[in-house]
């Protein structure tokens, strides 16, 4: 049995209100996003991907990433994508005292400064894991805590590209705030479900939207 759930569940939503789980519309509107970047290879080919569907999503960026690749991290920004804060060393805040979990989010804050002139404060806790008391610190820093309503599970090495797919069309629904990875470990499961993902999408009348 999997330990997490691809379509997250209405009564988590409701325990913790003062995350972003997906962003309600009266338009079909969902949006993309990609943690764990930037890796030069991978987040390249979603570049690629985006750009030819004319796409903008949201990439939560790794500062350690951000700091070895500025060139890609360039990309993403020059090519009008939103940015993210995922943590400095894509820490577990379950595992982390708050102070050095703090830091670790101040400098990646400080990494994505050297590329964008303004901070979109957005910020996803690695593994979805963050303390409460972690999540209000990060909310006093000015941060929206964006989470996810349909994981694609492309991160997992048991489940096929098919079942990767799968994960997001079928739970994909108005508003929903979709979650993949450009990273080399989930670039199998990546590299075949994304484009399908985005042209089921657009068959059925989905647009694709920024998080702000």
């Amino acid at each position: 049995m999997k330990s997490y759930w691809v379509k997250t569940r209405w009564f988590i939503k409701r325990v913790f209100p003062g995350f972003v789980w997906d962003v309600p519309s009266e338009q079909k509107t969902v949006y993309l996003t990609f943690d764990d970047g930037p890796i030069p290879e991978i987040t390249q080919w979603v570049l690629d991907i985006l750009q030819k569907h004319d796409i903008k999503a949201t990439f939560f960026c790794i500062g350690d990433n951000i700091e070895k690749h500025p060139h890609i991290f360039q990309k993403v920004i020059d090519e009008g994508h939103t940015i993210g804060n995922h943590t400095f060393n894509h820490i577990n805040g379950w595992n982390t005292p708050d102070a050095a979990y703090l830091q670790n989010v101040e400098e990646c804050r400080l990494s994505i400064m050297k590329g964008v002139r303004t901070d979109a404060k957005l910020f996803r806790p690695p593994y979805g894991k963050i303390k409460p008391s972690q999540a209000t610190a990060v909310k006093k820093m000015g941060y929206k805590v964006i989470m996810w309503d349909v994981l694609s599970a492309d991160f997992d090495t048991t489940i096929t590209p098919e079942q990767c797919l799968q994960n997001v069309i079928k739970n994909a629904a108005n508003g929903s705030v979709i979650i993949f990875h450009d990273s080399i470990k989930a670039f199998t499961n990546l590299e075949y479900a994304l484009p399908r993902v985005i042209e089921y999408l657009k068959k059925n009348g989905f647009s694709f939207g920024t998080i702000a």
